[in-house]
């Protein structure tokens, strides 16, 4: 596909945890650095975290860190957003993307999936 898919989401309680799956899209290479951003209702898209290629180096956004992970299988061009204590601002659509920086301003490369939505209760 040209463009990525994800899945996983749905409706949690706060503090609760969600695993997010993302299949890459048909240009992705294993060498490539794979992202996952998110938007909330009335907000625009926002970096959530980032992946290298070879998987050993992660950065997040700072509202997420320590709670969220990433990682990846290259094998099956897969990516993985792990969420743990989940808080009610966490409630957006989640995509993942193919990504170019410089950080901290890293851009999707691909054309944008559908994304999987995230709701949060409190």
């Amino acid at each position: 596909q040209v463009q990525p898919v994800e899945f996983g989401g749905g409706l949690v309680q706060a503090g609760g945890s969600l695993r997010l799956s993302c299949a890459a899209s048909s240009r992705t290479r294993s060498t490539d650095a794979m992202g996952w951003f998110r938007q909330a209702p009335g907000k625009g898209r926002e970096f959530v975290a980032v992946i290298s290629g070879s998987g050993d180096i992660t950065d997040y956004a700072d509202s997420v860190k320590g709670r969220f992970t990433i990682s990846r299988d290259n094998a099956k061009l897969t990516v993985y957003l792990q969420m743990n204590s989940l808080k009610p601002e966490d409630t957006a659509v989640y995509y993942c993307n193919r990504v170019a920086g410089p950080a901290p301003n890293w851009r999707g490369m691909d054309y944008w999936g559908k994304g999987t939505l995230v709701t949060v209760s409190s």
